[in-house]
């Protein structure tokens, strides 16, 4: 990591760079000279051009490395202010400190240019697990919902004698698999957004009791088999959140409740605003997650071993990665006797409706 630092600095500032740096520890060894001899100066400069083999391209240290003896020869090696040379001992010397620079500095680039190398091949061993990954969930996830579609419609169009009962039941398998198949799409159009860094907040006043009861309604009619109870402070306050990613977030945690929780069973859902943060719980009545998964859940297609078909393991890393947005955490935490709860705390600005009616 640290030798990438200045990768990206254009030729002319590394040429700089190289050059005040040699420049530096030249005029510091001046002041030193009579306390630490002309040997230790070429072990401070040699030292100089190591660390600066570390960062910049070959051609910069070279660069560095011819600066950095020709000014020893000239400043420091008897005779002193000329480029001649004394003794056989130090013409040797300098020779070696010359071809020792010079290796120390290829060598050195050599390295950098097989760690990118190395970097680069792991990037794109990532990505190729990354998408057989995201592919081989998506052919079930996806083609699940299309085949109910798919099935249910062609039983409706071609059956003419079915009662009114089963039409009913058809109609709303296709509402509920074209549900579950938006929601896969919305997923993953979030993660592609996360993963660009493209998007934007567009933060506005928002009532949080609208935000979560809205976001409930878009789960009739299965959110009706589950006994959910909400809990917002009666003074809450409007807060500045980005409604539609905070309704992805609400709408994925309770996905998750339903996912995993039997049905006739408690979802939870609380919110509150103090201290400047607001404060959002969501839980449920399940069996819990494994304590060696709870640090695990938020990683993108993570998923519980054990857990039903259906997902695609985005989702609540897509809580995490739009909280996080907000300057916000989400953590989870088993509950005492049983279920879970996740915890949302978010700082934001606040506002009672009646100000803001003044305003």
């Amino acid at each position: 990591m640290v030798s990438g630092l200045f990768q990206d600095i254009p030729k002319t500032r590394q040429y700089i760079i190289s050059v005040v740096s040699i420049v530096a520890v030249t005029l510091l060894s001046l002041a030193l000279h009579d306390l630490i001899g002309y040997r230790v100066v070429a072990f401070m400069l040699l030292v100089s051009v190591a660390l600066l083999a570390m960062f910049l391209d070959i051609v910069p240290v070279v660069v560095a490395a011819v600066l950095s003896a020709l000014l020893w020869d000239f400043l420091f090696i008897p005779p002193r202010f000329t480029f001649s040379i004394g003794t056989t001992e130090d013409r040797w010397l300098l020779l070696m400190y010359f071809v020792i620079a010079l290796i120390h500095g290829v060598l050195t680039h050599r390295i950098r240019v097989v760690q990118r190398e190395m970097r680069k091949k792991e990037a794109k061993a990532n990505a190729i697990k990354y998408y057989n990954t995201l592919l081989n969930s998506l052919s079930h996830e996806l083609r699940t919902p299309i085949t109910t579609i798919i099935g249910a419609a062609d039983n409706l169009t071609n059956n003419k004698n079915l009662s009114e009962a089963t039409r009913v039941d058809l109609l709303s398998e296709i509402n509920t698999a074209s549900l579950r198949l938006n929601q896969q799409v919305e997923n993953l159009l979030n993660m592609s957004r996360l993963e660009s860094g493209v998007f934007q907040l567009k933060k506005d006043w928002v009532d949080v009791r609208e935000l979560i009861y809205t976001t409930v309604q878009r789960f009739e009619p299965a959110i009706l088999k589950y006994r959910v109870d909400v809990f917002v402070d009666e003074n809450m306050p409007l807060v500045k959140l980005d409604f539609g990613l905070m309704e992805q977030v609400l709408h994925n945690l309770i996905s998750n409740a339903i996912h995993h929780t039997p049905e006739g069973t408690d979802i939870i859902i609380k919110a509150d605003y103090f201290e400047k943060d607001l404060v959002i719980e969501v839980s449920d009545s399940g069996k819990g997650f494994p304590e060696a998964d709870i640090h695990k859940v938020f990683e993108k297609f993570y998923r519980v071993q054990g857990s039903k078909p259906g997902g695609t393991g985005l989702g609540l890393s897509i809580v995490k990665g739009f909280v996080e947005a907000h300057h916000g955490t989400v953590g989870l935490k088993n509950l005492p006797l049983r279920g879970a709860v996740f915890n949302i705390t978010i700082p934001t600005e606040a506002t009672y409706m009646n100000k803001l009616k003044n305003e």
